[in-house]
């Protein structure tokens, strides 16, 4: 059985009691914007109309600076569907294309807000911001590495605004928490944690499947190679195969990672990382793991990223998800401080601004200074999630006991800690890890400011990607 630290124990006592402080904290906003003009609007599109482009749209109806002049997906029902939820709002109803190329080619549109699948994400933002435009980017902000810098060069280049879509920037409680950590009042702050815990069955499959009559497959794909479908579900099961999503980590955990990168105050990608986890528990077509751990190394600060699919206990009994910062005078859990005893001494408070908003205001500005959440951190923080993912793919199936030698090596309590929380929670789920082993990726060392692996081919043979054209993210040399 593992053993119970006392840093475990009163983690969940200081989440249960975050969970419960942090509910009971008022929810504030912007104040309301002022009646703006027709000739002082903002014009935009939304570039994918699926769960995160009708959020997007639901948000954007309530500014009054911007109209909505396009919703664009390859799937036409899911355009029209959009264009119909917009005017049920009494705003003007956008048109509905199924090419970003139209929305780009059309000069009245001053910004887009882009929410496609991941690996449309780099290269929607790399055209508009070619074509003059500014840019809202979803997280993750890139498919791989080197389209997030390039995402950030032409940004540079072109004195575009663009913004990532880490809203958690934006809330005004946490900003108050980051700043008590950065102004050195939780003290020496060496650890932080990103746990995601949710839930996500079999996706179904693998077999053959036709792609619905309403989509363009080829834009769809676009960068992507236009494969046969393996998956019965067409939408938002692209998460979990390598081609076109990043797996849960990131597409959920991208959030508390950048909100740990953020508190720690570090950047780049690291010194090394090392990650191990597995697809487990039942076959589907799937290929991105539903269970995995990731261990960053910042010379001396470290960030261990969890994610769970399984059935799983929640790191407390009363909190699920989120980021914890352990200092030498505290702890920060969500918005809340505690004492090294686990004893609540405060909860954080502050105003919460509309990302969005955040945005058109920076928009408006021209100052990058404005922005919450500026491409460059966007890429920052998805970077970790993309190394962490590449070190799992170069991994190899490995029993407890050599996954526990190999994390031994990193001389880190924490790193172990997490290993037998990990272990009990699959035991829990009825895994016999002797027969159904994890994959163990291996240690990578990089080169933080270069972005890049060291002596290792095969890693920075993940840094890009095969392009199809003609949906090409143009190299560094090309911009």
């Amino acid at each position: 059985m593992p053993k119970i630290t006392r840093r475990h124990f009163l983690e969940d006592s200081i989440l249960a009691t975050a969970a419960l402080a942090s509910a009971s904290v008022p929810k504030t906003f912007a104040a309301e914007e002022p009646t703006v003009s027709a000739n002082d609007k903002i014009t935009v599109a939304i570039i994918g109309c699926g769960i995160r482009g009708k959020q997007h749209a639901s948000e954007l109806v309530k500014l009054p600076q911007c109209d909505i002049a396009y919703v664009c997906d390859p799937d036409r029902d899911r355009g029209a569907e959009l264009t119909a939820q917009i005017a049920k709002q009494k705003r003007p109803e956008p048109k509905a294309v199924q090419d970003l190329r139209n929305v780009l080619d059309d000069k009245s549109v001053q910004s887009v807000f882009i929410s496609t699948p991941n690996h449309w994400h780099a290269l929607a933002a790399v055209w508009a911001l070619q074509g003059g435009k500014d840019a809202y980017v979803e997280k993750p902000v890139s498919h791989n590495i080197s389209e997030g810098r390039r995402i950030v060069q032409v940004a540079r280049k072109h004195g575009r605004i663009c913004q990532a879509g880490t809203q958690y920037r934006s809330s005004g409680a946490l900003a108050e928490a980051i700043k008590y950590i950065h102004d050195g009042k939780l003290g020496e702050v060496k650890l932080a944690r990103s746990i995601v815990y949710g839930r996500r069955d079999s996706i179904g499959g693998p077999g053959h499947y036709k792609v619905p009559a309403s989509v363009d497959y080829n834009l769809f794909c676009g960068p992507a190679p236009m494969s046969p479908l393996t998956r019965p579900h067409f939408h938002y099961d692209w998460h979990w195969f390598w081609n076109t999503g990043n797996g849960e980590l990131g597409n959920n955990n991208i959030h508390y990672t950048d909100v740990c990168r953020w508190g720690l105050g570090v950047t780049g990608l690291g010194r090394s990382v090392l990650s191990y986890g597995g697809r487990l528990a039942y076959i589907d077509a799937a290929e991105t793991p539903n269970t995995q751990v990731c261990i960053h190394d910042f010379a001396g600060k470290t960030l261990i990223t969890e994610t769970r699919g399984l059935k799983t206990d929640p790191f407390n009994p009363n909190y699920k998800a989120g980021w914890v910062f352990y200092g030498t005078e505290g702890i920060i859990a969500a918005e809340s401080l505690f004492d090294s005893q686990g004893k609540l001494v405060r909860t954080f408070t502050g105003q919460t601004e509309s990302h969005f908003a955040n945005f058109l205001k920076a928009v408006r500005s021209r100052k990058i200074s404005d922005l919450n959440a500026d491409i460059l951190e966007g890429h920052q923080s998805t970077a970790l999630c993309h190394v962490g993912n590449i070190s799992y793919r170069l991994g190899k199936t490995a029993s407890p006991g050599d996954i526990e030698k190999n994390l031994e090596q990193l001389k880190n309590d924490s790193a172990l800690e997490t290993f037998e929380r990990t272990k009990k929670h699959l035991i829990d789920n009825e895994i016999d890890l002797e027969k159904t082993k994890l994959t163990l990726g291996p240690l990578l060392q990089m080169d933080s400011q270069a972005e890049t692996f060291l002596d290792n081919s095969a890693a920075n043979a993940f840094l890009t990607r095969e392009y199809r054209k003609p949906f090409v993210v143009p190299a560094a040399t090309e911009i």
